[in-house]
């Protein structure tokens, strides 16, 4: 049987303040667990939604150094951003806090104190690259050098971002400190270290026994860490920028901050609630309720918990209902690359229109797999569905409600087999999105909830209360009062998912604040109530827009791959008597056509100052043929002739191709006359 809980505690990953928010993020763990509170809420319990900004680690300090200011002007940037970015998309935090404040490092402080004093933790040396100029340690991302297996000379210790591959500084070769650019050395340091090991058969019954129910993705990655084996993991490190260790010996080290970070749940819990807050941290009777991504279920499974389970007096997660990746037109979200959308951007580019974000990433939601957004599927969300289907509805009743009756609720009369068909299709809709949302099914539940929305349009579409109106217009009152019932149903199952939506049906049915309970009833509006002005709840996204982001991404795109192009080697050296042998002269393009059956190839008839000649080259996928008619170019002209599909080629067109793979045609500056040598 399902334990019954007195409350809910819901928190999100606490975004990193050294950029801002993009739909990755959004998809993958801020709009389900915005949907799973405010179900909460309707549904009358006691639930907290615990949000914040991670303030400290390597990262930040590294914008910082690159910008010239200090890292807290970096978290203060970003945290406003994505605070106001949240608040503004809908997300309903109950505290949306940081990591630096006085709460939070008081808190962290403490918890790692217990621990200390309980001996929990290990303290050992070990060796790591030191920066003898700067006289610090170095973090592994202050680190470059060459990476060991593609050769990239600006890999990270961590990681090369040129071929993804996982480092250790020590695998560099060539490693320079990225902060005076001297060779590091190797130098003794002690930390402190939380021993995963100690805590396996606690987890391996905690999880593998007694959460079966977890996502698989969950389970499943749990599962692989514990059959690998656990080991001690450093909760310290030598850095200037964190909460320093709270012990003697440990000038000049802060608290790792996967260690810091997760306890700002508590901390900002502790600041929301600062009499009540050990009511949702320390009472069994609390559900907490972790959404992340991916890449955090060992730390919100593993780490964390075992950090709790040391401590003492916490509960541990009920459930941790992590999602797999949002990829962006089929790539890889990269925040380095600028390969996102961003919200803050989005916001700004789509005034009024969080809710189609909304729709579109959950309908499109990674819950059980990696997913792909793309504009054109964006656009076919809100046009096709949210404005077709359910915006189609709302505006329909309210239409034809103010037409026929003046604005008001008409009374229902008695109702047909049909009408009784209809109502049967949707009595269980509480059921089942109930069913859903508990079960962390966000995808499913809004697709029950827009099933209701085609439920009204074909009853509507089935009974043509217009056709009606002259004959029986009793039969039209029943038949709107039963659509401005679903309209009132559909404002109540969409509240979790399309909150700025929901809101304006509401007011335009009259509704006061939402119960979950009416949902399935047809007597959610009373009969004579009056109607507000109907307003379209969505319009259509023209392909204007859709063309501009994808173009936005494009340009991106393109100067990523410039960024990173890297020139081909020079050809061996020759003598100037081989260059001599060239004959490149400048001809005028005086006819030019694609040849049958080679995509690549376009043929020419050049005006060479000698009777003409005939070139093939392969740059038809970068040029129209009527585009190069008239234009000059330069060719070689003692090239040995070829035959290209059955034409004789008498020469080469010269061209350059660009970092992105453009091939650009060399013509010269200024006209010059035909068959003129270039030297």
């Amino acid at each position: 049987m399902e334990k019954k809980f007195k409350r809910i505690l819901v928190t999100t990953a606490l975004p990193y303040a050294n950029g801002p928010v993009h739909i990755g993020h959004l998809a993958g763990v801020y709009v389900p667990a915005d949907i799973y509170t405010r179900y909460q809420r309707l549904k009358g319990r006691d639930v907290i939604f615990i949000g914040g900004s991670d303030e400290h680690g390597v990262p930040i300090t590294l914008k910082a150094r690159k910008e010239g200011v200090s890292p807290q002007d970096i978290v203060d940037r970003y945290h406003a951003l994505i605070k106001d970015s949240f608040e503004e998309f809908g997300i309903s935090f109950d505290i949306y806090s940081r990591t630096t404040s006085k709460i939070h490092e008081e808190l962290a402080s403490n918890f790692f104190r217990t621990l200390y004093d309980k001996g929990v933790f290990i303290e050992k040396e070990s060796e790591q690259y030191y920066d003898e100029e700067a006289q610090q340690f170095l973090a592994d991302r202050y680190i470059t050098g060459t990476c060991p297996h593609c050769g990239n000379e600006h890999a990270y210790g961590d990681q090369c971002e040129a071929c993804g591959i996982s480092l250790n500084a020590t695998d560099l070769i060539n490693p320079k400190s990225a902060i005076s650019g001297s060779t590091p050395v190797m130098k003794k340091t002690k930390h402190w270290y939380l021993p995963l090991d100690r805590y396996e058969e606690f987890l391996r019954q905690w999880i593998l026994k007694e959460h079966t129910e977890w996502k698989p993705n969950v389970y499943g990655q749990c599962k692989s860490w514990l059959d690998m084996g656990l080991q001690p993991r450093a909760v310290s490190r030598d850095l200037d920028w964190g909460i320093p260790v709270p012990v003697e010996g440990a000038k000049g080290k802060v608290l790792y901050v996967w260690f810091d970070a997760p306890i700002g749940y508590i901390s900002n819990t502790k600041e929301l609630l600062p009499d009540t807050w050990e009511r949702y941290w320390k009472d069994p009777e609390t559900k907490l309720v972790h959404f992340i991504g991916k890449d955090n279920i060992v730390f919100h499974c593993i780490v964390f918990p075992i950090m709790l389970k040391a401590e003492g007096s916490y509960i541990l997660p009920e459930n941790v209902p992590a999602n797999e990746f949002l990829n962006l037109e089929g790539n890889k979200i990269s925040t380095s690359r600028n390969w996102a959308v961003w919200l803050h951007e989005y916001l700004k580019e789509f005034p009024g229109k969080q809710d189609v974000l909304r729709y579109a990433l959950t309908a499109n939601a990674p819950e059980t797999k990696d997913n792909d957004f793309t504009w054109k599927d964006f656009q076919a969300r809100n046009n096709n569905e949210l404005v077709a289907i359910l915006g189609n509805f709302i505006n329909r009743s309210l239409v034809l409600t103010h037409k026929y009756f003046d604005g008001k609720v008409p009374v229902c009369g008695e109702l047909t087999d049909y009408d009784k068909e209809t109502l049967r299709e949707f009595s269980d809709i509480k059921t089942r999105l109930e069913n859903n949302i508990e079960n962390y099914r966000f995808r499913d539940a809004l697709k029950e909830a827009m099933n209701l929305a085609r439920i009204g349009n074909k009853y509507l579409a089935d009974t043509e209360p217009w056709k009606l109106v002259k004959k029986d217009i009793s039969r039209v009152a029943t038949i709107l009062n039963f659509a401005l019932q679903i309209s009132a149903n559909l404002a109540i199952a969409f509240e979790p998912f399309l909150p700025f939506a929901a809101q304006k049906i509401r007011k335009m049915l009259g509704m006061g604040t939402p119960e979950w309970n009416q949902l399935g009833r047809v007597d959610i509006l009373a009969p004579h109530a009056c109607l507000a002005q109907p307003e379209l709840l969505f319009e259509k996204i023209g392909d204007d827009l859709i063309a501009a982001q994808i173009q936005k991404l494009n340009d991106t795109k393109v100067a990523n791959e410039k960024a990173n192009y890297t020139p081909e080697p020079i050809a061996p050296t020759i003598e100037y008597d081989d260059f001599g042998k060239l004959d490149i002269r400048v001809g005028k393009v005086l006819e030019c056509k694609k040849l049958p059956k080679a995509d690549k190839l376009l043929q020419f008839k050049i005006d060479d100052g000698l009777g003409g000649r005939t070139i093939v080259s392969g740059i038809a996928k970068q040029y129209r043929p009527e585009d190069l008619v008239g234009k000059q170019v330069c060719f070689v002209a003692n090239l040995a002739p070829r035959r290209l599909k059955g034409v004789e080629s008498q020469g080469m067109i010269l061209s350059a191709e660009d970092a992105d793979g453009r091939v650009v045609v060399i013509t010269p500056q200024q006209d010059v006359t035909p068959g003129s040598c270039v030297k």
